[in-house]
């Protein structure tokens, strides 16, 4: 039994050695996760009730999903949209659905918030499935060479995206310039 919940200060400890543990053994991963997550805790981009944890019936944190406010620039207009990065599951809760849960508690809230749209660098075959798309397929681009389909994006409303074409901005905490 999983329970999604909004990250509290004393997880900190827990989730910074989750996400170091997550990504390990990841390929294509500069192993930096559990820092940007301190950063991005703060700075402006941090929004509290988008930083949530998974947590097992004996209080433990299975995972972790954090997204920031990002912009999309397009001349001298800019839009705001998240990122979404990262999201951490331990070793031992992987493949059991609980990133799913986070990203599907994550999109909802985003919602309710009023946040129109989700931005993320990810695997092709995993983010598509919560219906994610490639991100040129709204005219949007990143400020860096990735394959296209990694590169992906999600409306959480109606044309959330429309007329939104432009270049992805991160958040200075990202290290992208």
């Amino acid at each position: 039994m999983i329970t999604i919940r909004q990250e509290e200060e004393k997880d900190y400890q827990q989730v910074f050695q989750l996400t170091e543990e997550a990504f390990r053994e990841m390929e294509h991963s500069d192993h930096q996760e559990h820092f940007l997550v301190e950063k991005l805790r703060d700075s402006e981009a941090f929004i509290p009730e988008l930083s949530l944890v998974a947590e097992d019936e004996n209080g433990n944190i299975a995972g972790h999903i954090l997204f920031t406010k990002l912009k999309i620039v397009n001349g001298s207009e800019s839009f705001e949209s998240l990122a979404l990065a990262p999201v951490s599951v331990k070793p031992e809760f992987q493949n059991q659905g609980i990133g799913g849960q986070l990203i599907r508690e994550g999109h909802d809230i985003a919602g309710k918030l009023g946040y129109q749209s989700v931005i993320l660098i990810g695997h092709e075959k995993y983010y598509p499935k919560f219906g994610y798309e490639k991100t040129s397929n709204f005219g949007i681009s990143f400020p860096f060479d990735i394959p296209e389909e990694n590169g992906m994006a999600i409306e959480l409303v109606p044309d959330g995206l429309k007329n939104r074409k432009g270049i992805v901005k991160y958040p200075k905490e990202f290290g992208i310039d």
